[in-house]
């Protein structure tokens, strides 16, 4: 989960004058619900099972520079929208988005990508959510150790630091460990067996936290674009979570950008590179109760709807309910 810390502020003031697109809009519709179920993928992490027999999957980062790259993902169709070499989605800004990580999966919604776990949605789930005509993007955690993971014990304990403040059972990763970049690539294979098009890194802003290791900039830059190569390479579109200082640097790398509270931070105009990139920026403000959510959506979307944000107002636990700014 986020490394975002203490509770949500009810933004009186948006963040900046200088945004680009049209003003003006409309509060969207009321919270969100769920109805369907979830369950943990029995293949695991480690797998190497893939839905295409031509495309081969390992557990560690592809090391041929001479291969062909996949054309398409394991389903043999061609991703939406699709862009680079190989293709992958790259959204434009003002795509429609769920994301929703805990509880029942509400699979009713009538918008463009789905944003869900990568362990705790199965095969089944992902297929029926393509079937529908939905983009599925798998979240999982680049930066950090969650114990409650499958492949938890794989990461080396000497590349284990410190806790996430208000995660309990998280913990900060060392990034330049070469075997935390196994695991991480055996994510990335499971991502694109289970049928993802896509996958959302989380906690790729080590370098700016208290992580237990000393952790450089340049040692961030570095994670992060051989995250995006690695997805990349297994024809998965890949989104900047945060680190919203390295934007400058990173935007040619990733297809899509999501940020957590840029408007209480007041940093939004720093993701303004990828909306004039003509990539989509997945934005999300937070209330401590749902109850707060309309009055928050008020001061909200009228800057997001500006900034041609795809934004939602979602409660921490990124459960069914939110509201979207449209």
């Amino acid at each position: 989960m986020s490394a975002l810390l203490g509770t949500a502020i009810l933004i009186t003031t948006g963040c900046g004058d200088d945004a680009s697109g049209s003003g003006g809009g409309t509060v969207g519709p009321g919270p969100m619900t769920g109805n369907a179920t979830t369950t943990v993928d029995p293949d695991g992490p480690g797998t190497t099972t893939t839905a295409d027999p031509s495309t081969s999957t390992t557990s560690a980062p592809p090391t041929d520079d001479t291969a062909e790259p996949p054309t398409t993902d394991d389903s043999g169709d061609p991703p939406p929208m699709g862009c680079g070499d190989p293709p992958v989605w790259c959204p434009p800004p003002e795509t429609t988005w769920h994301w929703q990580l805990t509880e029942a999966l509400d699979t009713s919604l009538d918008v463009t990508m789905y944003d869900i776990d990568l362990f705790d949605t199965d095969a089944g789930q992902i297929t029926a959510l393509r079937d529908e005509g939905r983009v599925v993007i798998c979240y999982f955690s680049a930066g950090s150790h969650e114990d409650w993971r499958p492949d938890a014990d794989q990461f080396p304990p000497a590349a284990i630091g410190n806790q996430l403040d208000d995660w309990p059972g998280e913990r900060w990763l060392d990034i330049r460990d070469p075997t935390v970049r196994d695991v991480l690539a055996a994510r990335l294979d499971l991502a694109a067996a289970k049928g993802c098009h896509g996958v959302e890194p989380d906690n790729v802003d080590g370098y700016t936290n208290d992580t237990g290791f000393p952790l450089s900039d340049s040692d961030q830059i570095d994670f992060n674009r051989w995250l995006a190569e690695q997805s990349h390479a297994r024809a998965l579109s890949v989104g900047l979570k945060n680190d919203v200082d390295q934007v400058l640097a990173l935007v040619p790398y990733f297809d899509w950008a999501l940020d957590e509270e840029c408007m209480a931070y007041d940093e939004c105009d720093l993701l303004m590179p990828f909306i004039t990139a003509n990539k989509a920026v997945f934005h999300v403000e937070y209330v401590d109760n749902p109850a707060q959510g309309p009055d928050a959506a008020l001061v909200v979307c009228p800057d997001a709807l500006d900034r041609s944000f795809s934004t939602l107002i979602k409660h921490w636990d990124l459960d069914a309910w939110g509201i979207p700014c449209e």
